[in-house]
C-alpha cells in the first residue's frame, strides 16, 4: 500500500471539522485538584469591543452544537478574552489565572525537545500528523467539569472537554498520547502534545508505521492542512528535519533579520527567549548574549548601549547562518572541543559519521560570579565539567576525545597537589567517563595525547609485590561485596586491581590475611610507631579503602598487646579501693547516672536519669533530655524519688558537669544529702 492509498482509506481519520459528540472516556481525563481549603473562583467579565463580542457569540454557539461546553450554574467563573492570531483573526481565551493559582500541579514530564530530535537518527522518510484541537478531543474528569465555568454577557458555560489555558492541560494530554503510542514511542513515532512524528529508515518500512489505525481506535481526529506525509524533511517543534540532521527553520528564523533594539525589558526577554531557543546551534552562545542577559538583572538599569545592539547583530548573524546538525549514532566515538573565556565556557559536540567530524550541538554557559574569580587552569577544566554534565546522556559509556588548545588542562591530571575543587572534578571524570584529552597547540596543530592521570596508586600497582598482588585478586574472587559494590558503580579496575568510586585508593578485599597484613603494615612495623587509631587510620586510608575501615583499625589498635605493654597510662594511679558499706535500710544511699545517645522517643526523650537504692537494689529509669540542666534534673530527682521514698542521706554519682555543679550542691546541702563520688575509670 502507498501513502496516498493509506490516507485515502482513512479519509474519514481526517475530517473537516470535530465531529458532533463529546470525545470518549479515555484511560486519561483531566482532573483539576485544587489546594487544601481552596474556594471557589470567580472574576467579572471583562469588557469587551463589538467585534469581540460578536466573535464569542458565534464561538459558543459552536461549542454548544459540538458538545464541547454546556450551560454552568458553577460558582467557578473565569472572564474570557481575546488575542489576535498571525492572520489577523482572534483567538478566545479563558482566563484561568485565578484558578491555575490553587490548582496542584502535575509533574508528569513533558519530553525535552533535545530528547526527541535525537531519536530520529537514521530516518529518511517522515511523516508528520497534527490533531486537530487536541485539547478538545480529551475529556474533563466529571468532577471537575464545574472547576471550568467561565462568564459570559450571555451566560455562564463549562467545558465538558478540556479547554486551552489550564496549568495541567499539557500534562494530561501528553500522559494520554504517550499511553496510546506507547509500543511506538522512539521506535518509529516522537510525540510532543498533539505534535506526532512518524520516521522511518525507508518509505516501505513507513507505510507500515503509520499510526492510522491507534487513533481510530481511540476516535483522535487529525488536521489535514497542519499534517505532511512521506516527507524527505518535515517542520518539526521549529526545527526542519531530514536524513542530514536538523537544522532551524527558515520561516522562524526570517523574523530574526527584522529585529530592533528591544525597548523595554519585556521586550529583551521576548527576545532572548527566542534565540536561547536555538542556542544548541550558535557557537559561544552565552558570551555573545552577556551584555543582554545582564541587563535583565534588577540591579542593572536598562539603558540601551552600543554593546547591546552589537550583541544583537552578532545574534542575528549567527541564528540566520546556523549549522546543520547531525543526529547522534550511539554506537560512535565523540569528539569535543572545549573552551573557556573570562566570561563563558563554550563547547561542540561531535561526531565522523564518514564525513568528517561534524557538530551534533553547541554549548555555551555564562560563569557565576564565584566561577569568575576561578584561575584561568581551573577555568578550562570547568568547561570539560559542565560539558560532562550537560551532555551526560551522550556520553557516559562512550569513548571520547576532548580537544584543547591550553595546555595547562594537563596539570589538573598530573600536578602534585589538588585543590578540593579539583579532587572533586577528578573524581567524577573518572567515575563516569572513558575520555582521552588531546592537547592541540595552534601554531603546531599536532596533537599530544594525554593519558589518564598517573596517579599514586598506580605507580603502587605496577611497583606491587607479586604476592601481594596475589592476595588482592584471590579476595576479589572470594569477597561477596564486591558484585555488589560494582552494581553500585563503586569500582573501577585496572590491571587486575579494584579502586574506589575512580580516586586513587584501592578497594581491599575481605580477604582477612590482606587486610591483617595491612593493618600490621601501617601499625606494627618500626616506621609505623605504633600510632593511635587516628593516626594508624590517617596513614592508611591515604591509599586504601574498605568497608567499616575505621572500626577494623580501632579494634586493631586497641587489642594491640604490645601498645597495651608499653603505652604508659595517662591517668592517675588509683589509690586503695574499698567497696562501699552495706546501707541499714532502703532509699537510704542512692546512685545516680545517666544513659545518654539514645534514640529519640515520639515524646522527645533520648536519655535516661537511673536511680538504684543501694540496699534493696530497686531502680528508677526516668526519661529525660540529654541536653538536660541541672534544675531539670533536681526537679526529677525530688519528683520520682524524694516524693516516693524520702530525702537519702548519701548520694553518689559521677563527676558529671550537674553533679558537681553549685546549685547541685546547694541543693544537697539543704536536703541534708551528702554527696559521694565515685572513683574515675574505676566506678
Amino acid at each position: 500500500m502507498e501513502i496516498g492509498e493509506g490516507r485515502q482509506a482513512n479519509q474519514h481519520r481526517i475530517p473537516d471539522d470535530l465531529p458532533d459528540e463529546q470525545p470518549p472516556y479515555r484511560t486519561h481525563q483531566h482532573e483539576i485538584v485544587e489546594e487544601p481549603g481552596s474556594k471557589p473562583t470567580f472574576r467579572a467579565p471583562y469588557r469587551l469591543s463589538p467585534t469581540e463580542l460578536a466573535d464569542m457569540k458565534k464561538r459558543i454557539e459552536y461549542l454548544l452544537t459540538k458538545g464541547l461546553i454546556r450551560p454552568s450554574t458553577s460558582p467557578y467563573g473565569a472572564p474570557v478574552l481575546f488575542t489576535p492570531k498571525p492572520d489577523g483573526s482572534l483567538r478566545m481565551c479563558i482566563d484561568y489565572r485565578a484558578l491555575n493559582k490553587q490548582t496542584i500541579k502535575n509533574k508528569y514530564p513533558i519530553p525535552p525537545i533535545d530528547d526527541l530530535l535525537d531519536q530520529l537518527r537514521g530516518a529518511t522518510v517522515f511523516s508528520k500528523l497534527d490533531l486537530r484541537s487536541g485539547y478538545w478531543q480529551t475529556r474533563t474528569a466529571d468532577d471537575s467539569v464545574h472547576k471550568t465555568a467561565f462568564r459570559t454577557r450571555y451566560g455562564s458555560y463549562e467545558y465538558l472537554v478540556m479547554p486551552f489555558g489550564l496549568t495541567n492541560a499539557p500534562a494530561t494530554f501528553q500522559a494520554e498520547m504517550n499511553h496510546i503510542l506507547r509500543p511506538l514511542l522512539d521506535e518509529c513515532v516522537v510525540v510532543y502534545l498533539d505534535d506526532i512524528l512518524v520516521y522511518s529508515r525507508d518509505m516501505q518500512q513507513h507505510v507500515e508505521h503509520l499510526v492510522f489505525e491507534i487513533l481510530r481506535r481511540e476516535r483522535f481526529y487529525v488536521k489535514l492542512s497542519k499534517s505532511d506525509f512521506a516527507l524527505e524533511k518535515v517542520q518539526f517543534l521549529k526545527h526542519i528535519v531530514s536524513a542530514q540532521g536538523v537544522h532551524v527553520d527558515p520561516k522562524k528564523i526570517k523574523a530574526v533579520r527584522t529585529w530592533k533594539a528591544p525597548e523595554n525589558m519585556k521586550e529583551l526577554q521576548q527576545l532572548l527567549g527566542f534565540a536561547n531557543y536555538y542556542n544548541r546551534f550558535v557557537p559561544q552562545y552565552a558570551e555573545i548574549a552577556a551584555p543582554l542577559t545582564n541587563l535583565l538583572k534588577k540591579t542593572t538599569p536598562y539603558n540601551w548601549e552600543p554593546r547591546h545592539q552589537e550583541a544583537v547583530e552578532q545574534l542575528k548573524q549567527a541564528l540566520t547562518s546556523a549549522p546543520v546538525l547531525i543526529l547522534p549514532d550511539p554506537e560512535r566515538d565523540y569528539v569535543i572541543e572545549a573552551d573557556a573565556s573570562d566570561q563563558a565556557v563554550g563547547a561542540v559536540l561531535m561526531q565522523d559519521q564518514g564525513n568528517g567530524p561534524q557538530p551534533i550541538a553547541y554549548l555555551s554557559k555564562k560563569l557565576h560570579r564565584a566561577e569568575l574569580n576561578y584561575p584561568i587552569h581551573d577555568k578550562e577544566a570547568l568547561a570539560i565539567i559542565i560539558v560532562f554534565k550537560t551532555w551526560r546522556c551522550y556520553l557516559e559509556g562512550r569513548k571520547m576525545t576532548v580537544n584543547t588548545d591550553h595546555c595547562s588542562l594537563k596539570y589538573l591530571k598530573t600536578q602534585p597537589s589538588l585543590s578540593r575543587r579539583q579532587v572533586g572534578w577528578i573524581d567524577f571524570l573518572e567515575t563516569h567517563f572513558h575520555y582521552d584529552i588531546v592537547y592541540k597547540p595552534g601554531h603546531k596543530n599536532k596533537a599530544d595525547v594525554l593519558s589518564r592521570p598517573a596517579h599514586v596508586a598506580a605507580i603502587q600497582v605496577e611497583g606491587m609485590n607479586p604476592l601481594l598482588k596475589g592476595l588482592f585478586t584471590h579476595g576479589y574472587t572470594i569477597d561477596p561485596e564486591i558484585p555488589l559494590a560494582e552494581k553500585r558503580h563503586l569500582l573501577q579496575w585496572d590491571n587486575d586491581i579494584a579502586y574506589h568510586k575512580g580516586s586513587t585508593k584501592i578497594w581491599v578485599p575481605n580477604n582477612p590475611p590482606l587486610r591483617q597484613l595491612l593493618l600490621e603494615e601501617y601499625h606494627d612495623v618500626v616506621y609505623a610507631g605504633h600510632f593511635g587509631s587516628n593516626k594508624t587510620l590517617t596513614g592508611i586510608a591515604k591509599h586504601y579503602y574498605w568497608p567499616h575501615m575505621a572500626d577494623d583499625v580501632q579494634k586493631f589498635v586497641t587489642s594491640c598487646t604490645a601498645c597495651q605493654r608499653m603505652k604508659r597510662s595517662k591517668h592517675k594511679k588509683a589509690g586503695l579501693l574499698q567497696p562501699l558499706p552495706v546501707p541499714e535500710q532502703p532509699w537510704q544511699v542512692v546512685s545516680l547516672d545517666f544513659i545518654t545517645e539514645l534514640p529519640t522517643t515520639t515524646s522527645g526523650h533520648d536519655a535516661i536519669l537511673v536511680a538504684i537504692d543501694k540496699f534493696s537494689k530497686m531502680g528508677h529509669f526516668i526519661p529525660t533530655h540529654t541536653t538536660a540542666r541541672t534544675e531539670e534534673t533536681a526537679q526529677l530527682f525530688v519528683r520520682y524519688i524524694i516524693s516516693q521514698h524520702g530525702i537519702p542521706t548519701t548520694l553518689i554519682s559521677d563527676r558529671d558537669p550537674k553533679f558537681t555543679s553549685k546549685f547541685w550542691k546547694e541543693l544537697m546541702s539543704l536536703l541534708g544529702t551528702r554527696l559521694t563520688m565515685s572513683s574515675a575509670y574505676h566506678p
